[in-house]
């Protein structure tokens, strides 16, 4: 249950990545929110309630409620037009939790791989990104953070779902983990440094449309 929840971990993420580049609008992002952010609470409380007290997958399953809410808070925050500062520091929460899974991938036994380790990182990236755009309302890394999730909507979570899904994952996730390592650091750098059109405050159409609000004119 949980791979199939990380296949739509990575559309969920495309798809706010794309909202952010101001591709797709605040509102029409809600449902998919809505519709995975249950699917990432339903998922989690049904291996809890038949982990029969393994400790490693209540740990795990305790992780995917971390998807679950923050997807719903984002697609209440869309459809309201709430404050987005509750929904930052939220996020700056996820973050610090990331870490930490991303920590037990790594080292506690019998307890995920190497792989995820690397992926948790990403996602403790994120979410990091997610906390100085909405909690510090950073705006001028909108764009940037939307390339960000759009790209890990894919490297995070639609490939390795479908490796997993198909039985593949064990035979590839310690070239993955490698291989994501490396290029998670060229590509969000590159982002970051040689595409200046992802730094700087957006057009205040381009930020309504993403649902991001802004401090001052541009």
């Amino acid at each position: 249950m949980a791979n199939v929840g990380l296949l739509f971990v990575g559309a969920v993420l495309f798809v706010n990545g794309v909202m952010l580049l101001g591709w797709v609008d605040a509102k029409s992002a809600a449902p998919l929110n809505i519709f995975v952010g249950a699917l990432q609470v339903v998922t989690p409380t049904y291996l809890i309630f038949t982990a029969n007290g393994n400790t490693n997958q209540i740990l795990a399953a305790s992780g995917l409620y971390l998807f679950g809410f923050t997807y719903l808070y984002v697609a209440i925050n869309l459809l309201a037009g709430l404050d987005s500062t509750g929904g930052g520091f939220f996020f700056l929460f996820v973050a610090v939790c990331a870490v930490v899974f991303a920590g037990l991938n790594f080292w506690r036994d019998g307890f995920g791989d190497g792989a995820f380790g690397v992926i948790w990182l990403n996602w403790a990236f994120l979410w990091t990104l997610f906390f100085i755009l909405l909690g510090l309302k950073v705006d001028s890394i909108t764009r940037y953070t939307g390339a960000v999730a759009a790209i890990q909507g894919w490297v995070t979570g639609t490939i390795p779902a479908f490796l997993l899904l198909t039985g593949n994952w064990d035979d590839n996730n310690n070239w993955y983990g490698v291989a994501l390592a490396i290029f998670s650091v060229v590509a969000y750098a590159g982002l970051y440094f040689f595409f200046p059109q992802l730094r700087g405050m957006p057009s205040r159409r381009r930020a309504a449309r993403a649902g991001v609000p802004l401090g001052s004119p541009t």
